[in-house]
């Protein structure tokens, strides 16, 4: 039976291993859910030499998305020592073992066969973790012991997937290859966007709650820290990048000390336009309960309407970027209008009117009260709303979700529409494929902020590209559960992470 040791601990027993002229092995994964495959494989690994080492992978590191690891670190651990043929075990401090191979210097790293192509490693880590062998003077070997998926096994057998989600993805996996799937994300690479729209910056002042004062009838709160994000079109603009090579934003601030913030919360791929009005730049400030991310109050810094002479410059920029010698770059432009006065319905028709692919969303909140409708949009060729924005621009309470779409769909002349409905998951259409419907892809929430506009990003270069709406609205519905397992825009959806999360979801 091997030991767990802190990584120090087993680099100093490994030593020790050297000194008296043993071999070591290295092994190095999540094993999340210890299978026959691993045991396998660590038992072909330990045949390589004299002692056989294994490093853990994590809890933050480990990319699955929601819901994993299924088990902590320290019982992957335990488990592993549990074996007769692992010696020592210890939990990795980094994504990869390249700087725990490094310390450990093992005379051969072992993987399993799964790993013999390194193009299909979306984190490059494994050529990578070679070079660093190589570095240290020892050797990679590939097991050759049969493969299992702990993925698979725990789709199946441990309810990782929300109940309602099983039965999609059993008939889903029989209808789309994960790896053509994968393979389409990847090539929107080439892909060069422009995204228009709303900057906000989205601050979160924690809070805790004192109770009332007894002369006044209000609730004081004592505060306990905060952070800021980058939020509205700035943070489309961010998760977008992930899946695009380049992609360019405009944007108003005012002139008040933010540009800098913004600027350094941009991803390097997204190249900013900024006009400036005299006004202030959009901040929303939340009193958050850090206990269970609880929002008790927002106070905003907003002004509703932009100047004419920036509406006039914006139009100005436009048409030199999407008709003028550069319009050719373009194959997406995405308006995340969040109705704060940067885009107004004669920008709006503007931007229908432009040859380049068109994908909206017009947000509704509090602070336009309902005004901001995507009617604005006609012409549109992909539209993203949540329901009560579709319901909005209908006018209709209580009617039946397919007739609006239809409705919506007729009205803006649009050829491809999808609402996302929360827990629900989300309703898309188009004519080729009809209504599809997809359910939520996780049921672990941390923060609900911002999974709408990590589905628009996600979803309008797929469908600019022509991928199938069913594929879309499934890339976007994992895209949301990513975003809604993060606090506010702290993160943009991760393209590694949202490739390992779809190909754990159809395992």
């Amino acid at each position: 039976m091997g030991e767990v040791k802190t990584l120090e601990e087993l680099v100093a027993a490994v030593q020790g291993l050297r000194g008296q002229g043993k071999t070591v092995v290295q092994c190095h994964g999540v094993f999340d859910l210890l299978h026959p495959g691993h045991i396998r494989h660590l038992q072909a690994a330990k045949r390589l030499g004299d002692a056989l080492v294994v490093t853990v992978t994590p809890d933050r590191f480990v990319n699955k998305g929601p819901g994993r690891p299924a088990f902590p670190e320290v019982l992957r651990a335990e488990s592993l020592a549990a074996l007769g043929c692992v010696d020592l075990v210890a939990v990795n401090r980094w994504p990869t073992a390249v700087e725990a191979i490094a310390l450990i210097r093992p005379d051969v790293y072992a993987k399993g066969r799964d790993y013999s192509d390194p193009s299909e490693d979306e984190t490059g880590a494994i050529r990578e973790e070679e070079e660093a062998v190589r570095a240290v003077g020892g050797r990679m070997h590939l097991t050759e012991e049969p493969a299992f998926s702990s993925s698979h096994l725990l789709n199946t057998h441990f309810g990782v997937c929300p109940q309602e989600a099983r039965p999609f993805l059993r008939g889903f996996r029989e209808a789309h290859r994960v790896e053509d799937i994968v393979a389409r994300l990847k090539a929107l690479s080439s892909m060069t966007a422009l995204v228009v729209g709303d900057a906000i910056i989205d601050q979160y002042w924690y809070v805790e709650g004192l109770g009332k004062s007894p002369k006044d009838n209000i609730i004081t709160t004592r505060h306990l820290g905060e952070e800021s994000f980058a939020g509205g079109a700035l943070a489309t603009a961010n998760h977008l990048a992930g899946l695009c090579g380049t992609v360019h934003l405009v944007t108003c601030l005012g002139r008040d000390g933010h540009e800098a913030f913004i600027r350094s919360h941009l991803r390097p791929n997204v190249t900013p336009h900024i006009l400036h009005h005299g006004g202030p730049t959009t901040v929303k400030r939340r009193l958050v309960d850090p206990a269970f991310l609880t929002k008790l109050i927002e106070v905003a810094w907003l002004d509703e309407t932009a100047p004419a002479p920036v509406r006039q410059e914006l139009r100005g920029h436009l048409e030199e970027t999407l008709r003028g010698d550069k319009a050719g770059d373009y194959a997406l432009v995405v308006a995340a209008d969040f109705g704060h006065g940067l885009i107004d319905r004669q920008i709006a028709e503007l931007l229908s009117g432009f040859p380049q692919f068109l994908a909206v969303n017009a947000q509704a909140n509090s602070a336009n009260m309902g005004f901001n409708l995507i009617t604005k949009y006609p012409g549109a060729d992909y539209v993203c709303l949540d329901e009560p924005e579709l319901r909005l621009a209908c006018r209709d309470r209580h009617g039946r979700l397919e007739d609006l779409v239809s409705r919506m769909m007729d009205e803006l002349r649009c050829q491809r529409l999808a609402v996302t409905l929360g827990h629900r998951g989300s309703m898309a259409y188009s004519p080729e494929g009809g209504f599809t419907r997809i359910p939520a892809l996780s049921d672990r929430v941390v923060d609900r902020m911002g999974a709408g506009d990590a589905y628009l990003a996600v979803t309008a270069p797929c469908v600019a590209a022509g991928m199938p709406m069913e594929e879309v609205s499934f890339v976007g519905n994992a895209a949301s559960a990513l975003a809604v397992g993060t606090v506010g825009n702290r993160e943009p959806v991760d393209p590694v992470a949202l490739f390992r999360f779809i190909k754990a979801l159809l395992a």
